[in-house]
């Protein structure tokens, strides 16, 4: 016959044991220590160093004012020059409300005032605060707040325009078993997975990049239709040596922490699809380079080893970069609600919106103003924090690499 220990009742009376000061060694063993004399048992533990500042908290049953209890810890308190604090009350923490999320907070610089705003605001909307931790000091400053008791859907909105306010950016996310699953990131690819548009700099080639340059620039701000302006551009192109494919893939530069991001998400097993409006002879060399599991982009005709100006097939619109993801997704097992989507311009809304997680990467005003959650530094590398994972998990990562 198996006996089990009674689980401590929600109305059983508490202690909570806090000690504040100095970090030093041994401070948990030796309260543990302490506790472990009386006939107690531990419900919950929380501890945090900030710049060499110690703060241990330690939830008990309460063995009974007629220990010794307080006058033991307090004496271990004074021998370790740390304040002691403790407090009787009934039962567990106070249960957790529905609504849990994750708030990820990113600036460079991190201001009190953005954070002041933004807290109070997540108060306005019915929620508490229950954790802070800080996911990164640089190359931005990442703060992650756990929050119950606020629907997540009405704090994006409400975080969103505070944090645009505030000149901070702002990512909510639904807590729950579904965040820790296998996910597919989808990437726009000019000016998202790699600086500039491919478009231009062929058209460098054929001497018209100004012209092409403010096509490009109209469309991504959604003033014209994208499949209208692409083939209007890729007329501009016609002549041009199909070798100039090479040249502008040689010349890529890719966005800041783009390779971090992809190299730390497939330690974990993400996949990653590239979506572009741009062109496949380029797309395909970034995929094979940066281990990429799918990618879509437009073909482009050539004869006779150069450009007709034609564009063949069917051409990825802002619906097509929807319709992949979708398809990726499905062909990877990956249900869509587990799919982030990142990029930067009109054509990418749909994406954006289909995504779990959809991201407006210094994007144009009417994206950032649409997208649910927007990210406005350079540095694609800080998604990897929208996923709770840490710059020091990163270059621990890296180092056991031997990078």
């Amino acid at each position: 016959m198996t006996s089990h220990t009674p689980v401590p009742h929600l109305t059983d009376p508490t202690v909570l044991v806090t000690l504040v000061g100095p970090d030093q060694k041994g401070v948990s063993t030796r309260l543990f220590g302490v506790l472990d004399g009386f006939d107690l048992e531990v419900i919950d533990v929380e501890q945090l160093v900030v710049r060499g500042q110690l703060v241990l908290s330690v939830l008990v049953t309460d063995p009974g004012e007629d220990t010794p209890l307080e006058e033991k810890v307090r004496e271990l308190g004074a021998s370790l020059n740390l304040t002691v604090t403790l407090e009787r009350g009934v039962g567990d923490n106070r249960p957790r409300r529905v609504g849990r999320a994750q708030v990820v907070i990113l600036g460079a610089p991190m201001r009190p005032h953005a954070l002041a705003a933004l807290t109070a605001q997540i108060r306005a909307d019915h929620g508490n605060i229950d954790r802070i931790v800080r996911m990164a000091r640089y190359p931005v400053t990442a703060i992650r707040m756990e929050v119950s008791g606020a629907d997540p859907d009405v704090l994006q909105a409400s975080l969103a325009r505070v944090a645009y306010e505030q000149g901070v950016d702002v990512a909510v996310q639904e807590n729950g078993i579904l965040r820790h699953a296998q996910r597919l990131v989808v990437m726009d690819v000019d000016s998202t997975l790699v600086q500039g548009e491919v478009i231009e700099m062929l058209a460098a080639h054929a001497g018209c990049e100004a012209e092409v340059a403010e096509v490009t620039e109209r469309a991504m701000r959604g003033e014209l239709d994208f499949a209208q302006s692409l083939h209007e551009r890729v007329a501009r192109l016609a002549g041009v040596p199909a070798s100039a494919l090479d040249e502008v893939y040689d010349s890529l530069s890719y966005a800041p922490g783009a390779r971090t991001m992809i190299r730390t998400l497939k330690r974990l097993g993400y996949r990653f699809a590239l979506v572009s409006g741009g062109f496949t002879p380029i797309i395909e060399k970034i995929a094979a380079e940066l281990g990429i599991d799918y990618y879509r982009a437009n073909d482009l005709e050539v004869v006779d080893g150069a450009l007709t100006g034609k564009v063949l097939g069917e051409v990825v619109d802002r619906a097509g970069k929807a319709r992949a993801l979708r398809e990726f997704a499905a062909d990877a097992g990956i249900p869509v609600k587990n799919t982030v989507a990142i990029g930067d311009g009109a054509n990418d809304l749909d994406m954006l919106a289909a995504a779990g997680l959809g991201i407006a990467f210094n994007a144009k005003p009417t994206v950032r103003d649409q997208a649910r959650t927007s990210v406005n530094v350079p540095y694609l590398d800080t998604i990897v924090y929208l996923m709770g994972i840490t710059r020091e998990e990163v270059e621990a990562a890296d180092a056991a690499d031997g990078r």
